[in-house]
């Protein structure tokens, strides 16, 4: 399915924390946490065993959370990934592969691009909504900017290198619809259960709103 349909699913939403979580165990009261400050939209990246498992005790436990699975770089991911619950596909790149299973899949998908021809080709196939990755090595908000004359249909969530700092200037320009980010989830506060401290992040995230 076209990345366009996963504007609607992330109205509202400026910001989609991207976690990497190695425990199932952390996962429901992780998301709670984000859910609780107004940040529903989730983003956990397959680079642990445990991913799959924490993208279905999410989708089944947790009230309000839209969770979605990241870093897909095949078909055979994005079938594991939409058969364990996600409601959308992250990948940091568009290879046929993956966006042959997109087309096979009532699972979204939204798919990385760095280049003008990437975004080019990606916008034949019917996608507007877009990953800009990685986004500050890439060219970050300059480029961004650049890119907005000549693919005015172009909507982005960049994610790579975004902070808490970086996120508003992101968020202000007129492509972006959100950005994508870890900041909302400190690896220190995890590990200590600081589930008060995550929603007081994310929180503070949700206000800064957007432009696109």
């Amino acid at each position: 399915m076209p990345g366009s349909d996963l504007t609607t699913l992330f109205a509202g939403t400026p910001v989609i924390p991207v976690l990497v979580i190695e425990e199932t165990a952390t996962a429901v009261p992780l998301a709670r946490a984000l859910v609780a400050g107004g940040l529903p939209v989730l983003e956990i990246t397959l680079r642990t065993p445990a991913a799959l498992d924490v993208i279905r005790a999410i989708a089944g436990e947790v009230d309000g959370a839209v969770v979605g699975a990241g870093t897909v770089l095949s078909a055979g991911q994005y079938r594991d990934a939409a058969g364990a619950g996600a409601r959308f596909v992250v990948s940091p790149g568009a290879t046929q592969a993956v966006l042959d299973a997109a087309d096979a899949s009532t699972v979204p998908l939204l798919p990385g691009a760095a280049t003008a021809s990437e975004v080019m080709r990606l916008l034949e196939q019917g996608y507007r909504f877009l990953k800009f990755f990685p986004a500050v090595p890439a060219g970050g908000v300059a480029y961004l900017k650049a890119l907005a004359a000549p693919l005015p249909e172009a909507r982005f969530c960049p994610t790579g290198g975004i902070d808490a700092a970086r996120a508003p200037e992101y968020l202000g320009l007129s492509n972006v619809v959100c950005v994508g980010g870890s900041w909302v989830a400190p690896a220190t506060a995890v590990a200590a259960g600081d589930w008060q401290e995550i929603t007081r992040l994310a929180r503070a995230a949700a206000a800064l709103g957007g432009a696109g």
